[in-house]
C-alpha cells in the first residue's frame, strides 16, 4: 500500500474526513461509551483495528506464558484491608512526586513504538491525555510523531524519553538531543531488547507495515473500516524521530541491523555521561542487576517489555519486593507488567514500586477510539486506583507504601482466579 501514499491519494480524500469520520467510527463510538473496564476496551480495539495491528499490540513471545503470567500474578496477592478508618473521598490523596515532577496519580504511560498504527491521533493523542490526567508520559524513540511535536510547549509533567541499544553512535547524540530540547529530563534505557523478540502472532498474521496488497490484508481492511480510512486519509507514518528515508514498514530490518546485542555496562556508563539528568535501566528482573545499576547511579524500571521477549521470565509485580529490599527506600522505582486493574497499581505500589507503567490499557484504548479512548482508559484505572485505596483504609501513597506488606500479601492459587472480568468476552462488540 506505499504506492497509495506515494501518488498523493490520500491529501486528495483528506477534505472527506469531516463527513466520513463520523460515519466509519460511529461502532466504535459506541463501543467506546460502553466499556466499563479495560478488558472491554481490548476488546473494543480488536473490533476497530486492523487485524494484524491488534495482533502486534495484543502478543507476546512465543507461547504468550509471560504476556498471561503477568496478568496472573497480581491475582496472587491478597488485600487485607482495614475497617473504619475514617476516610472520606475527599481527603483521599492520590498524589506523589517521581523524579521532581509532581504528578496526581503513580502512573507512567509506558512507551510503544508507532502509535500512529493503532490510531490516527498517535503520541500526540497519547500524551496530552496523559497531561490532561496527571499522570507521567514515556515516549518510545521509535514514535510515529515528532519529539517536538509531541510534547508541543513543553508542558511540565514528567517525560520519559525512551531509548534503545543502539550501535550508531550519531543516531544516539542526535535523538537526545531533540528529546532534551523538547523538555524530556528523565531518559530510560531498554536493555531487555538486544535480540528481537519471537512473536509468533505476528507470523501467523503476516505483520507488514503498512499492510500488504494481500488477500488477507485487503480483507481484514475491509473488516476495519474506521481504521482503514484513517490509514488512507492519512500521512504516511514513519519513524519520525530517525532520518528521514526510514520509513516506518522497515522496523524489523532496522532493528536488527540497528541493534548491538553486545551491549555492556559499560556502554551503558558512557551513555549516562551523555544525558544530564536521571537514567533509568529498563528491563530489570533481578535484585543483583538493581543493586548494581543503583550503585553505578542509574534508576530502575523493573520490566520483562510486556512478555514480548524472553518468554518465562517472572512477572515484575513478582520481583519487585526483592528488588525494594536490594536498593533500600530512597531509590524511585518504576515498575511495569500486565497491569489490567486500579487494584494491580495498589498492589505494585504496596510491595516496593513508587511508580507504576500502564502500556496496554492505554493502547487498547488508543486503538478503540484515540485520544478519547487513552482518556477513558486512563480515567478507568484512576477510578478504580482510588476506589482500591479508600477500600484499603489509606489515605495517601506515602500511607499505602508504609502499610504496603501488610496489606498486601501473598495467598494460595484458586483455578476460578482466571475467570473474571480481565480474561472475560465482554457483551459491548
Amino acid at each position: 500500500m506505499k504506492a497509495w501514499h506515494a501518488w498523493g491519494l490520500h491529501k486528495m480524500i483528506r477534505p472527506l474526513r469531516p463527513v466520513v469520520s463520523p460515519i466509519v467510527n460511529l461502532a466504535a463510538r459506541r463501543r467506546l461509551e460502553a466499556a466499563v473496564n479495560i478488558a472491554d476496551l481490548r476488546l473494543a480495539a480488536e473490533a476497530r483495528m486492523h487485524a494484524m495491528c491488534f495482533g502486534y499490540l495484543d502478543s507476546g513471545a512465543d507461547d504468550e506464558v509471560t504476556l498471561r503470567r503477568n496478568k496472573d500474578a497480581y491475582l496472587e496477592y491478597a488485600m487485607h484491608y482495614r475497617v473504619l478508618h475514617g476516610l472520606k473521598p475527599e481527603t483521599l490523596d492520590t498524589s506523589t512526586t517521581a523524579f521532581g515532577k509532581d504528578l496526581a496519580l503513580p502512573i507512567v504511560t509506558c512507551p510503544c513504538a508507532g502509535n500512529k498504527m493503532f490510531h490516527a491521533d498517535g503520541e500526540r493523542g497519547v500524551f496530552e491525555s496523559a497531561k490532561d490526567l496527571g499522570v507521567g508520559y514515556a515516549m518510545s524513540a521509535l514514535s510515529t510523531t515528532p519529539v517536538e511535536d509531541v510534547v508541543g510547549d513543553a508542558a511540565p509533567n514528567l517525560k520519559i524519553f525512551q531509548l534503545y541499544l543502539w550501535a550508531d553512535d550519531d543516531l544516539v547524540t542526535s535523538v537526545l538531543k531533540k528529546a532534551k530540547a523538547a523538555g524530556f529530563t528523565v531518559l530510560a534505557l531498554t536493555v531487555d531488547f538486544t535480540w528481537f523478540g519471537n512473536r509468533e502472532r505476528d507470523k501467523r498474521n503476516g505483520f507488514t507495515i503498512p499492510p500488504a496488497f494481500s488477500a488477507r490484508q485487503v480483507r481484514d481492511a475491509l473488516l476495519a473500516p474506521a481504521w482503514t480510512w484513517d490509514f488512507l486519509s492519512s500521512e504516511a507514518y514513519k519513524y519520525a524521530n530517525l532520518d528521514a528515508a526510514t520509513p516506518a514498514e522497515s522496523l524489523a530490518a532496522f532493528v536488527n541491523k540497528a541493534l548491538r546485542p553486545d551491549y555492556s555496562w559499560d556502554d551503558a556508563l558512557k551513555l549516562k555521561e551523555l544525558w544530564d539528568g536521571p537514567v533509568l535501566i529498563k528491563g530489570i528482573v533481578r535484585p543483583d542487576d538493581a543493586k548494581f545499576a543503583v550503585d553505578h547511579g542509574f534508576g530502575v524500571w523493573v520490566s520483562n517489555h510486556g512478555g514480548r521477549q524472553l518468554d518465562a521470565a517472572p512477572a515484575p509485580v513478582e520481583v519487585v519486593a526483592d528488588i525494594r529490599d536490594a536498593v533500600g527506600p530512597d531509590v524511585t522505582i518504576v515498575q511495569d507488567g500486565g497491569i489490567q486493574r486500579g487494584t494491580d497499581i495498589a498492589k505494585a505500589i504496596a510491595l516496593g514500586a513508587d511508580l507504576v507503567g500502564v502500556g496496554k490499557p492505554y493502547l487498547y484504548g488508543l486503538g478503540a477510539g484515540g485520544k478519547p479512548g487513552v482518556r477513558k482508559a486512563l480515567t478507568i484505572l484512576r477510578d478504580e486506583f482510588q476506589r482500591a485505596m479508600g477500600l484499603l483504609g489509606v489515605g495517601s501513597i506515602a500511607e499505602l507504601k508504609a502499610r504496603g506488606r501488610d496489606l498486601v500479601k501473598a495467598r494460595g492459587v484458586s483455578p476460578r482466579d482466571a475467570q473474571g472480568a480481565r480474561y472475560s468476552v465482554a457483551s459491548i462488540i
